[in-house]
């Protein structure tokens, strides 16, 4: 079954596949931490811009090779996700956004404590995870 949510298409086997996902990169950054994760995963499959344009489903963006998810391959991947963690991935589907990553695509760990650069411009940080935004000039329609 293919649910219509508001910012992209999710079959209940995604919502899951998001909820492991964010649950890997950010278990310890608590609800705000894995949404904000959730936030730029359903960012790559909604963005119309460069590596992005051929991902169309959580699926795809989860396992998009190279520039994918190092949660991806963490033990904690592979292990059932909560309920409240599949709550905030259908909440981060249908519509929920939020700064720093309201328009990034990508994120990573600080190096030496500080945000360092990455692709794209800097917007900010949260807790471990320093997060980036396209540049205007991408046109990624986010």
């Amino acid at each position: 079954m293919v649910i219509k949510m508001s910012r992209c298409k999710a079959t209940t086997k995604e919502i899951e596949l998001l909820a492991r996902l964010m649950r890997a990169e950010a278990l310890g950054e608590g609800n705000t931490g894995m949404l904000l994760v959730a936030n730029v995963g359903v960012n790559r499959v909604v963005a119309d811009c460069n590596e992005f344009k051929k991902i169309t489903s959580i699926k795809q963006m989860v396992y998009q090779k190279p520039s994918g998810f190092e949660g991806a391959n963490s033990p904690l991947f592979n292990t059932t996700p909560r309920n409240i963690q599949k709550d905030l991935a259908k909440r981060a589907i249908k519509f929920w956004r939020g700064d720093p990553a309201t328009y990034s695509l990508w994120f990573r760990t600080p190096i030496n404590g500080g945000c360092q650069s990455f692709y794209g411009n800097f917007s900010g940080r949260y807790k471990n995870h320093c997060f980036y935004d396209p540049e205007k000039s991408r046109k990624c329609n986010l």
